[in-house]
């Protein structure tokens, strides 16, 4: 069974075996033990988390490869400095007050990633032909994208409008049967973590940070208290990534006609909300909402409920009237 951990193990067994006969040095005995004990902690904690995954294998994935259940909502901010930042907290915000009246979990991942879980009958309209639910990710996933907002920020003093944008990703979650991760092309490293947790966080190396050596992609997990808990939420996310960027491979694939539709990437404008006018519009179908102060507090029932059924016949490539232009917006 292929153990994620075992080359990192290795590494330490080596390093361990080395540092031990530094020990008969008494130049370097009080230097290596020290080494020695940490060393030591680093392998027990690697040797415990190689037994949770190959429990973890053999009680079989969280959900089937044929239904995305689960996702995760990822923000990063864009142009707008401090705004933007500001922006991007009140976009996260909305999801997570969103999701928590529609009774899903949530789980903090870090300060602007945060995993939607579950299913909810509150939108039967939207349910899949056989179903009873819409699973978290089919709630959320044309959200991603890029928002932009047009308003005065609390720090403005002369009252001006700026624009800040923040692209949303939302990803699901990937069974790890679907995505392959090779051994050799991944590295860990483990740190305390700075964030919020307590002393049970902040006083271990619980933090996990995981690199993937041909795509670069640098994910880090910090809000679980324990190592094993971080790495596996930094593997769940590693696999979404990996299969957002397969799925763009098939998408230029399709051919020109279709990428021009868009697949509701993160690059991709999708809406604006302008506070002056106290409206959302949807750049991909022109549809505007004037409830924008309610909306950011989560009440997006009505907005999801409107957009979906137009937004699944335009990326199935379906033919359908759009009115209105985006040269309202436009800055």
């Amino acid at each position: 069974m292929f153990n994620p951990y075992q080359a990192q193990i290795d590494e330490l067994i080596a390093k361990i075996q080395e540092t031990q006969r530094l020990l008969e040095d008494p130049d370097f005995a009080e230097l290596a033990k020290a080494e020695l004990d940490s060393l030591v902690q680093q392998k027990q904690a690697l040797d415990e988390a190689a037994l949770q995954y190959e429990q973890n294998m053999d009680g079989g994935d969280t959900q089937t490869s044929d239904e995305r259940v689960n996702c995760t909502i990822e923000v990063r901010s864009g142009a707008g400095g401090d705004e933007a930042k500001i922006w991007g907290n009140d976009l996260i915000r909305m999801y997570i007050r969103f999701a928590e009246m529609y009774k899903l979990k949530i789980t903090y991942i870090d300060d602007m990633v945060i995993k939607v879980s579950g299913k909810t009958t509150e939108f039967p309209k939207l349910n899949k032909e056989g179903k009873s639910y819409i699973t978290a990710y089919e709630l959320l996933k044309y959200e991603s994208g890029v928002h932009r907002v047009q308003r005065v920020p609390a720090t403005e003093a002369q009252g001006r409008i700026h624009t800040s944008t923040a692209s949303i990703a939302v990803l699901p979650e990937i069974a790890s049967k679907e995505i392959e991760i090779r051994e050799e092309d991944i590295e860990w490293q483990f740190m305390r973590s700075s964030g919020a947790g307590g002393q049970s966080v902040n006083k271990t190396s619980s933090a996990a940070r995981l690199t993937h050596k041909p795509t670069g992609i640098v994910i880090v997990s910090r809000q679980e208290k324990k190592q094993e808990q971080n790495r596996k939420i930094a593997l769940e996310l590693l696999r979404s990534q990996l299969w957002e960027i397969e799925e763009e491979k098939k998408e230029k694939e399709l051919g020109k006609a279709r990428s021009a539709i868009g697949r509701a990437q993160r690059a991709e404008k999708i809406r604006t909300y302008n506070y002056p006018q106290n409206r959302i519009t949807d750049h991909r179908t022109k549809q505007s909402w004037y409830d924008l102060p309610n909306i950011m507090e989560g009440y997006m029932g009505k907005l999801i409920s409107e957009l979906h059924p137009v937004l699944d016949k335009l990326y199935s490539g379906e033919e359908i009237e759009i009115s209105g232009s985006d040269s309202e917006f436009d800055e």
